[in-house]
């Protein structure tokens, strides 16, 4: 925003300190020529012309009074704004080195706590988390142009044999070709997924947690039965506000990697819903290797899937937990995974509740 120059705070500040010490200053000549001249004291003796006198002795030694608290207000005041305003000029310099893209300086202001230091510790928090959210972004793109150069170097692999090789198989090529491509695809709309949910661009209207939940233990039920897992579902009526399409690719992403991230047989998936006083959550529990909590920390990083916790089957495109965690912080809750010590994983949302009616929903599939 282009402003027409003015004065700065510093010399406002001066002008003000200067201000007030020369108002003070002329109140309290003024007092002492009244007392001087109007009030009577008892055992003085006054001149028929004492009241002029002091008039012309007083005023030379109030002009020099008033010159000095001038020069004094202005030299004082000078320096006591610029010590005040010190720590505003280490706030401009961060400001500018971050505006020039420098998000790794910070101000650390010393001293105990006031306005200014308040204002730059909530400066350096916000850097800190701006360095963050940048690094991750940096992190996250690297990662999805790697992810996705991974199938379309496959599909150039795959149409170079065919056309240096004439009598290839064509019925094994176009499906290749179609696993690489579907791999794409998916990669592609979970990317989609993601920014639409960091984006917040989504309408938000009352959703039912255990009403997603029961839909999507009946989706993946079919992949449950492949992998000889259990689903059990169980809960109240856990109403929140949202988007229902990004709360139920929430759900489903859990109760899917519940699923294929599971013991080889005889697993167990368990979702419930709960209702708390200010907050709904959803629970997903599952069966499986022991994972530890360093492990446990990453699992929400965009294509971080676990090298023992891949399946050749469905390994997916690695952006599960990361979807999970996004389209949690869209919806104003929190997203807590922790390791079972007994093996598997326990993955918990927590969102604002808007009800507190709740309903029992027990059933078990297989």
């Amino acid at each position: 925003m282009d402003r027409q120059p003015g004065l700065s705070i510093r010399l406002k500040l001066t002008l003000s300190y200067t201000g007030f010490l020369m108002l003070a200053g002329s109140l309290m000549l003024v007092a002492g020529w009244l007392f001087l001249t109007r009030v009577r004291h008892v055992g003085l003796v006054f001149e028929p012309d004492y009241g002029l006198s002091v008039v012309r002795d007083f005023a030379p030694m109030a002009a020099v009074t008033m010159l000095f608290l001038l020069l004094f207000g202005l030299g004082g005041g000078w320096f006591l704004a610029g010590r005040m305003l010190a720590p505003l000029d280490l706030i401009t310099h961060a400001t500018r080195m971050a505006a020039n893209g420098s998000l790794s300086h910070r101000i650390q202001l010393p001293g105990r706590k006031d306005e200014f230091r308040e204002l730059a510790d909530a400066f350096d928090t916000m850097l800190a988390r701006l360095e963050a959210h940048v690094a991750e972004q940096q992190r996250f793109a690297a990662n999805a142009s790697h992810e996705l150069r991974t199938p379309l170097a496959t599909s150039k692999a795959l149409l170079d044999v065919a056309r240096t090789d004439p009598h290839h198989d064509t019925g094994a090529l176009v499906d290749r070709l179609h696993a690489v491509n579907t791999r794409a695809i998916d990669l592609t709309e979970a990317l989609l997924l993601l920014s639409r949910a960091n984006q917040r661009s989504f309408t938000r209207e009352p959703v039912d947690l255990s009403l997603l939940a029961e839909e999507t233990t009946e989706t993946l039920l079919p992949l449950a039965e492949r992998h000889g897992v259990t689903l059990e579902t169980s809960g109240d009526i856990a109403l929140t506000v949202g988007s229902p399409a990004l709360l139920l690719q929430l759900t489903t992403n859990l109760v899917h990697n519940a699923i294929v991230h599971n013991l080889p047989e005889q697993g167990t998936v368990w979702v419930h819903t709960d209702v708390r006083p200010t907050t709904v959550v959803l629970t997903v529990e599952n069966t499986g290797e022991k994972l530890t909590p360093e492990l446990t920390a990453t699992l929400t990083e965009p294509f971080q899937r676990g090298t023992e916790r891949i399946h050749a089957d469905h390994a997916g495109v690695g952006l599960g937990l990361a979807i999970v965690e996004t389209i949690t912080q869209a919806h104003d809750g929190t997203l807590t995974l922790a390791p079972r010590p007994a093996g598997g994983l326990r993955i918990t949302v927590e969102l604002p509740a808007t009800a507190p009616r709740s309903r029992p929903m027990e059933w078990q599939a297989r």
